[in-house]
């Protein structure tokens, strides 16, 4: 699993925590390695609702090994992905998606139809079906 460049061929945005573009009517994610609070998390949000046009979409996020957040920006960013998202694709290294499933959601299900994944077609296969 290697994480792809940003594209220079279409529009692109950045967030505090993320870099994102469209392909094939999916949200990309390219995740920064940056300690998520809620403060970046709510202007992510804001960005995010932007690019979308406030409509939940299917998101596929390339993860990068971050600080673990707070107990406060966790549960906040529980709250804001069914709002942002319809769906959600993860892909990373073999552990990091599923460490990151654990530490969120440990005692509830996900918000949203979630899958880690190390293979980014197979991650992208999985988003359309939903």
């Amino acid at each position: 699993m290697h994480s792809p460049e940003i594209p220079t061929d279409r529009q692109t945005w950045e967030s505090p925590i993320a870099y994102y573009w469209w392909e094939d009517e999916i949200l990309i994610s390219l995740s920064k390695s940056t300690l998520r609070t809620v403060e970046t998390i709510k202007a992510n949000v804001a960005i995010v609702q932007t690019i979308t046009g406030n409509k939940p979409t299917p998101l596929l996020i390339y993860l990068s090994k971050s600080p673990i957040p707070d107990k406060e920006t966790q549960s906040y960013s529980k709250t804001q992905l069914p709002l942002i998202y319809s769906s959600m694709a993860m892909v990373s290294k073999p552990g990091l998606a599923q460490f990151i499933m654990r530490l969120l959601f440990s005692f509830q299900k996900p918000p949203i139809p979630m899958k880690s994944f190390t293979d980014a077609e197979k991650a992208k296969h999985w988003l359309r079906s939903h």
